[in-house]
């Protein structure tokens, strides 16, 4: 009766009170951090908009052929738009492309849904051209915008929204979750909630998707090898880097993560730790940096990915990150 997510009642209640209702708004904002959940959700919500045949009010079937496609986002009258890569723009030819289509009748569903992934990648000009949109939904049309905060986007498209927060899950919620419902192993569940800092989603793909885990793996040795390396070895591993974007925003945030790490045991504090299976890493480390050093690190990976969102000069940010990482 949670429309199958873990977590998150309270949103599963208030929208599947919605469609019982037909009070459903014509735009929602999904707000919260990547991995959240939030594309669940909304494909959730697409499919109790258009089930055929509801097991009760508000609440899918999830067997239909409706269903169904919804569930793969090949259905007819669901659209899905997004920048091409995370960290990209989403471009306005891509808003005028689907209002065209949204000002078509459905083809087969009660309503046409539309999903708008990390919407905080909109250039202005999309942005405003979706604001059209809002001011003047179609008939039959439901707009799902999702983005990880709703100061990076325009308080007119945020007004025009119903806006639900979706947080990180207690990480023991996360943990037992996973092995009851998914039947994760009880050591790996622990591994990969704490990972996903109670994020449901992203720690459903570090199940599903085993490469995930094994790239971070890698990354975390990379960036232990470079500690200990010369300007000459980190530089060419800069220039290697750089060459693909995707690789490098997915290194930059593993050993963001770990530095937070660090960071937490620095300052004695009680909070759990996200890198369980590199503890004795991250000791080593506190026990050679001092706490100033652990944040200047922390601090400089963070803006070195401020830096590559706004689409900073790659190669040079990468190699000023060289040479500020500590050495040991």
């Amino acid at each position: 009766m949670n429309w199958g997510m873990l977590g998150h009642e309270w949103a599963v209640q208030m929208l599947r009170q919605h469609v019982a209702h037909q009070t459903q708004r014509h735009a929602y904002l999904f707000i919260g951090p990547q991995g959240v959940g939030r594309r669940t959700l909304a494909l959730h919500l697409a499919q109790a908009l258009n089930c055929p045949q509801p097991t009760a009010p508000g609440e899918a079937c999830g067997g239909c052929k409706s269903c169904k496609q919804m569930e793969r986002m090949s259905h007819p009258d669901l659209a899905i738009l997004q920048a091409e890569q995370v960290g990209g723009t989403l471009k306005v030819d891509q808003i005028r492309a689907l209002q065209h289509n949204l000002s078509l009748s459905p083809y087969s569903a009660a309503y046409r849904v539309a999903i708008l992934l990390r919407f905080e990648e909109a250039n202005p000009n999309a942005a405003n051209a979706l604001l059209k949109t809002l001011e003047e939904p179609p008939s039959r049309v439901i707009l799902v915008l999702t983005a990880e905060s709703s100061e990076r986007l325009m308080p007119t498209i945020v007004s025009r929204c119903e806006v639900l927060r979706l947080r990180p899950l207690p990480l023991d919620v996360l943990d037992q979750g996973l092995q009851t419902l998914w039947g994760v192993p009880p050591q790996k569940a622990t591994l990969i909630a704490h990972l996903s800092n109670g994020r449901p989603g992203y720690a459903l793909s570090l199940h599903n998707d085993p490469d995930l885990l094994v790239k971070r793996s890698t990354w975390l040795d990379d960036q232990r090898l470079l500690l200990n390396a010369s300007i000459v070895e980190r530089f060419a591993y800069a220039e290697d880097m750089v060459k693909d974007r995707e690789t490098m925003r997915g290194a930059f945030a593993v050993w963001l993560s770990f530095w937070r790490d660090v960071m937490l045991c620095a300052s004695g504090t009680s909070t759990p730790l996200s890198n369980l299976d590199r503890v004795e890493e991250i000791k080593n480390l506190t026990s050679h940096l001092d706490l100033a050093s652990v944040q200047r690190t922390v601090s400089t990976l963070e803006r070195t990915f401020d830096l590559l969102e706004r689409n900073v000069n790659p190669r040079l940010t990468v190699e000023v990150l060289m040479l500020d990482l500590p050495r040991h």
